[in-house]
């Protein structure tokens, strides 16, 4: 305890030097964890989204991802109901959704497009939330529609190519699963954007029983579990892969691309940052302790001619450059909380990235952990710097050291 105070009594001699040196380190400390928050908050954002749209798990024949299908749901699930009713029976499990997947010709008797259809229950919406901006008209909702017909609700892109609107009809013609080609003619029930342009331009959605229809069969493309938890999808994964030993269960990790590079993009940038920072850090300690060290000189050599040992003298200085670092660590902690509660308030949108039309929200998630181990991190660095210094201002032998000017 007492080296500890002689170590804050020795950093406040200098009050200028001392708090330039942890304001640097406050400055890397809060920059770190703000770019790690951001990122950090970027990747769940990410994997909720991706969990979100395909399910936390998803239940396929094993051949489905695999190959390539002669002819529509070749490669299908059939009689899913019971397996369905089964995984309810599990108190983790929020939803079980049934997915259709087919593509084919739309039209509205004066042109004709390609889309991409999904065949979805109404629960859909419900489960997954404010997925799609819907833009004009409503979600579906398992009836039909005006004259009898059934409903759909199609992308903006889609709707203005074919210069529909709720309440208009259209066609749709697609492949069965017998290779016939059937069509149904449909009425428009709402618009939506999903941010993608891509998928804006060619997506629509249909009750799943219309699309069985559509595709003459009673067959399913994938069987979506919704859980309450994210973070048990590991563990839900590996059951179910006991339970269903004929089927293949994928995570929603295997299929998010855009997350996975999206996670490996911010790991080199925040990562080469953070470098940069603490050798900024562990240089600017560097220079701090040298000067001390230099402006100290007779009084290492009076300490060390009243019999102070070097490893005391180096103790006192490595003190003096923890305690700059702790100080620094805790009010760049600070910093980076104040932050994270500022953006909450402010809203601020970021612009939208690459192939989305959506601006999202600019925050970062403060994480407890990750701040202990940078301050940690911060406070290693300045007592390397430190031992590195005194050792050097040390080896002065007594005599040179207590005539040094």
């Amino acid at each position: 305890m007492r080296w500890l105070i002689f170590a804050c009594l020795n950093v406040i001699r200098n009050r200028r030097r001392s708090l330039l040196t942890v304001m640097i380190a406050a400055i890397a400390m809060a920059a770190i964890l703000v770019g790690s928050g951001f990122a950090l908050f970027t990747y769940h954002s990410l994997a909720q989204k991706a969990a979100r749209d395909d399910g936390n798990l998803i239940i396929t024949n094993p051949h489905f991802f695999v190959k390539i299908a002669e002819h529509p749901l070749q490669y299908g699930l059939d009689h899913f109901d019971g397996l369905r009713s089964k995984l309810l029976q599990d108190n983790d499990v929020r939803a079980v959704l049934p997915r259709i997947h087919f593509s084919g010709l739309v039209s509205n008797g004066d042109k004709t497009s390609t889309f991409i259809g999904l065949g979805v229950e109404p629960d859909e919406f419900r489960v997954k939330g404010p997925f799609l901006d819907l833009l004009a008209g409503k979600v579906l909702n398992g009836k039909q529609g005006k004259d009898g017909l059934p409903e759909v609700v199609m992308a903006k892109g889609l709707a203005r190519s074919m210069n529909v609107k709720p309440g208009d009809g259209i066609t749709l013609l697609s492949t069965t699963t017998d290779g016939a080609l059937n069509a149904i003619d449909f009425v428009v029930r709402g618009v939506y954007s999903t941010g993608v342009p891509a998928l804006d331009n060619r997506q629509l959605y249909v009750n799943l029983d219309t699309a069985q229809s559509l595709l003459a069969t009673k067959k399913i493309s994938t069987l979506s579990v919704y859980l309450f938890d994210i973070g048990k999808t590991a563990e839900k994964l590996t059951r179910y892969q006991k339970l269903l030993p004929r089927l293949l269960v994928t995570p929603w990790w295997k299929h998010a691309f855009y997350y996975h590079s999206v996670r490996s993009l911010y790991n080199r940038i925040f990562g080469l940052l953070g470098i940069i920072l603490v050798l900024l850090v562990f240089f600017s300690i560097s220079n701090t302790m040298s000067m001390t060290v230099t402006e100290r000189t007779r009084e290492i050599g009076t300490m060390s001619a009243m019999g102070a040992s070097r490893s005391e003298i180096i103790r006192n200085f490595v003190f003096e450059s923890a305690f700059i670092g702790g100080v620094g660590s805790i009010l760049g902690a600070l910093i980076a909380a104040l932050m994270n509660w500022g953006l909450l308030q402010l809203d601020f949108q970021m612009p939208p990235p690459p192939g989305s039309s959506q601006s999202y929200p600019l925050l970062i998630e403060f994480s407890v952990p990750l701040a202990v181990a940078v301050g940690l991190t911060l406070t290693l660095v300045c007592i390397l710097a430190a031992l590195n210094a005194a050792h050097r201002g040390c080896r002065m032998s007594v005599t040179d050291a207590l005539s040094h000017v």
